[in-house]
């Protein structure tokens, strides 16, 4: 009698009779051989009809599969080196096969296809081996932050998606009709984390953000996840800390569980290896110095022109890829200028023109990151803040109501997933770290 098994687990039932139920994921005809890979969803197993062992109607059936075919098949483990799959090594000699359902022509076959083609077919391409390697090292990700969150005594707490007041900048915000009201869609669930963190000291959301930014870079999405800690007396030191171990404890996660995908997507592990803490922390000040140094040295007119940069200017793609590039581990750069962050970071003693914030980036060209500072915690510097940015008051009441019943200093940051998912994975857009992509000018399928 068989048994049902995922195909991730087939190396324990060598010699043994199992029942796998999947789709044809290829067919090579072999005349009295068929050789028949088979996914389920865990992972792969190369399914093997001999015409000697299967009654005529079963091996004609077994002969005509169609690529993403619907099957149940019983059969026989085996060992054999030669066998692809994932895992690899493992066959299964096809006793009985059931056919739920003949696919009809897929549009994705072996051959290549155009980016905007896959995408128009997103609903099919995510059964491809790459994206499947790539979205299960995405819910890894997702799961080890959230594990490391709450082994640090920090709390889920959930914040609303639609929010009368602008986290950052309304400019990049998607306003919506609240039953006649104005109110957006939330790029941030941070506000509102301030909040729960005075109920709980140490807090954390995770859901989807919306950005409406007219961006078309390989590093935006119109909407993606994002995971904010918040907690009670954190400095942004201890805040580096926290981030730098974090991060070094999703990339061994990945690298223990994903051996597999990680080969599939053609990862270069040695580049994940490297993430050892402690990470490199430098100034803005600093940063500005050594990009001057890096102009410097550049020769090429047009990349010398990307990385022209002045005192009080924000970082863009280029100057983050060249800073990153002197580090072989993400890169801390802190305290950044007022003017080019949002207004309720807490500014540095002494340098009311620079807040106490800091920028994580990612090795190999992948940016930020994530973002954090510590908040402003006295109301009337909040206030100030609040006039100064030229913000409406009245949302932004209960914000400052948090400054005046027991107010502390405080810090959180945001990480966002479907970058970090672009950096682990090395990928070299962010449309493949996410099942459904939202872009500037897709939201298809």
């Amino acid at each position: 009698m068989s048994v049902y098994v995922n195909i991730s687990d087939i190396a324990q039932y060598v010699d043994q009779s199992v029942e796998i139920r999947g789709w044809v994921y290829n067919r090579t005809d072999k005349g009295k051989l068929q050789f028949i890979q088979v996914r389920d969803g865990s992972g792969i197993v190369q399914c093997v009809a001999f015409k000697k062992e299967l009654d005529e109607v079963q091996f004609d059936i077994a002969s005509k599969l169609t690529q993403e075919s619907s099957v149940v098949i019983r059969g026989s483990v085996r060992a054999d080196s030669r066998a692809p799959g994932v895992p690899s090594g493992f066959e299964v000699g096809i006793q009985s096969l059931e056919l739920l359902q003949k696919a009809e022509e897929y549009p994705i076959t072996p051959k290549e296809h155009g980016t905007e083609f896959l995408m128009d077919n997103r609903h099919l391409w995510l059964r491809s081996s790459r994206q499947w390697a790539i979205l299960r090292i995405r819910a890894t990700i997702e799961r080890s932050l959230r594990d490391f969150m709450d082994s640090q005594g920090y709390l889920l707490v959930d914040t609303p998606i639609i929010t009368p007041a602008a986290g950052e900048n309304t400019t990049t915000l998607f306003e919506i009709d609240f039953h006649g009201e104005r109110a957006f869609l939330a790029q941030t669930g941070q506000l509102y984390n301030e909040a729960n963190m005075m109920a709980f000291g140490k807090v954390y959301c995770f859901g989807p953000t919306f950005r409406a930014e007219k961006s078309k870079t390989r590093r935006h999405l119109q909407e993606f996840w994002m995971m904010e800690p918040e907690a009670a007396h954190l400095s942004l030191e201890d805040m580096m800390t926290l981030e730098e171990q974090m991060i070094s404890f999703v990339v061994g996660r990945v690298l223990e569980n994903h051996p597999h995908e990680l080969a599939l997507i053609e990862r270069d592990v040695a580049r994940l290896e490297a993430i050892k803490t402690p990470f490199a922390r430098i100034s803005y000040d600093e940063a500005v110095e050594r990009l001057k140094q890096v102009y410097d040295k550049t020769e090429d007119p047009e990349q010398k022109d990307l990385l022209k940069i002045e005192w009080g200017e924000d970082f863009g793609s280029p100057h983050e890829t060249a800073l990153a590039e002197m580090f072989d581990r993400p890169l801390f750069v802190y305290h950044y200028p007022t003017a080019v962050k949002a207004f309720y970071m807490q500014p540095v003693e002494g340098r009311p023109e620079v807040c106490r914030s800091v920028d994580l980036l990612a090795p190999e060209g992948y940016g930020e990151i994530t973002g954090g500072s510590e908040r402003i915690y006295d109301p009337t510097l909040l206030e100030e803040r609040i006039k100064t940015m030229a913000l409406p008051r009245e949302a932004y009441q209960w914000y400052i109501d948090l400054r005046r019943f027991g107010s502390v200093p405080h810090a959180g940051f945001g990480i966002g997933l479907e970058r970090t998912v672009a950096w682990m994975c090395g990928l070299p857009h962010v449309r493949e770290t996410i099942p459904y992509a939202r872009m500037l000018s897709r939201n298809y399928p």
